[in-house]
């Protein structure tokens, strides 16, 4: 390809001097990675190639004496801030269970897809994915039948459910759990290995609340929350899927805008694929919380979406046609 060379040598320019000064010796051999892979494919003729190779050992160099230097001050090391039973870290009391140990540590800035979550909080592993579908599906659907006392009532409508499953799944299941959550619930699966809620990367605060890729300040800002409304989880914490039902698994979620109620236009679902009890062979079952309001708590609901499909309200249908119905999402920490 003729002109390739010099083209691609702008485009490596172009494309490296989008990273600040400061993060050069900072990245990681997976960071560079990634920028270089952003480049376009003139860089793929022998001139371009060579300036590549240049420019990868020069950032790796960098990245090395910086991690050495962050080595020298103590730079990345874990650090705990240990809350009493039933406090988080800065002794706030969790919103959604009477019960939170929290731990909160430290992470490196790491995000190398840009989804605004760091990389040691998404689970990596097939194992620690399904694993955690089934905790988080399980422990919804059980409220569904009898909520849980650790679920605090003043968080029950459709996104306090996200939330108190979220977390529960990600806590250690010992006896002590199992006794504190009550009679009906088991071990729905093993646990997640990479980390439990207690030793979380994001600590209790899970839910990134603002758009932007992560950085290490973000732990110390407002940016990440224990709270999260339906609008929260969709645009920040979620991303979407499809519109067809077909494209869904277990654990993703549903999202309705109903811009008639202005105060609260978003709803969330939690998609079940095939129920854990009762599911008459079916796999298109859903859980959700109707919402609450002054004069009535609301209640969890668990319905197959082959009959919301007839809802008396055409708005409430999770159909194609159906402009209120956004689709399906998936959390990021599956992504």
């Amino acid at each position: 390809m003729t002109g390739g060379g010099e083209s691609g040598y702008d485009a490596a320019h172009q494309e490296l001097s989008r990273i600040p000064p400061a993060r050069v010796g900072k990245l990681s051999p997976r960071e560079i990675f990634y920028t270089l892979l952003k480049m376009p494919a003139t860089l793929r003729n022998p001139p371009c190639a060579a300036l590549c190779g240049l420019l990868l050992a020069a950032c790796l160099a960098l990245a090395g004496c910086g991690a050495s230097a962050a080595r020298a001050h103590g730079a990345g090391a874990a650090t705990k801030a240990d809350g009493a039973i039933g406090e988080t870290a800065s002794g706030a009391s969790s919103k959604d269970g009477s019960v939170a140990a929290t731990k909160a540590v430290v992470v490196g800035s790491i995000d190398a897809d840009g989804d605004g979550l760091p990389d040691a909080a998404e689970l990596s592993s097939f194992n620690d994915r399904e694993n955690f579908r089934r905790w988080f599906t399980g422990v919804a659907e059980q409220q569904f039948y009898e909520p849980s006392k650790e679920w605090n009532e003043s968080q029950r409508d459709c996104a306090g459910l996200v939330r108190f499953s979220w977390r529960e799944a990600l806590r250690s299941h010992d006896r002590k759990w199992l006794a504190r959550m009550g009679s009906a619930y088991e071990a729905f699966a093993p646990d997640v290995r990479a980390y439990t809620l207690e030793s979380s990367p994001l600590g209790e605060k899970l839910f990134r609340t603002t758009f932007g890729s992560f950085r290490e300040t973000d732990l110390k800002d407002d940016t990440f929350s224990e709270f999260a409304d339906a609008r929260t989880l969709k645009e920040f914490n979620a991303v979407f899927v499809s519109r067809e039902r077909n494209a869904a698994r277990a654990g993703d979620l549903l999202f309705f805008y109903q811009p008639r109620a202005p105060k609260y236009p978003y709803h969330v679902m939690l998609f079940l694929g095939a129920a854990r009890v009762d599911g008459e062979g079916a796999n298109d079952w859903v859980v959700y919380h109707t919402g609450a309001s002054p004069n009535d708590k609301g209640t969890v609901k668990k319905v197959r979406l082959a009959v919301l499909d007839h809802h008396p309200d055409p708005r409430w249908r999770p159909v194609e046609s159906n402009r209120n119905f956004l689709g399906f999402y998936r959390l990021k920490i599956l992504e």
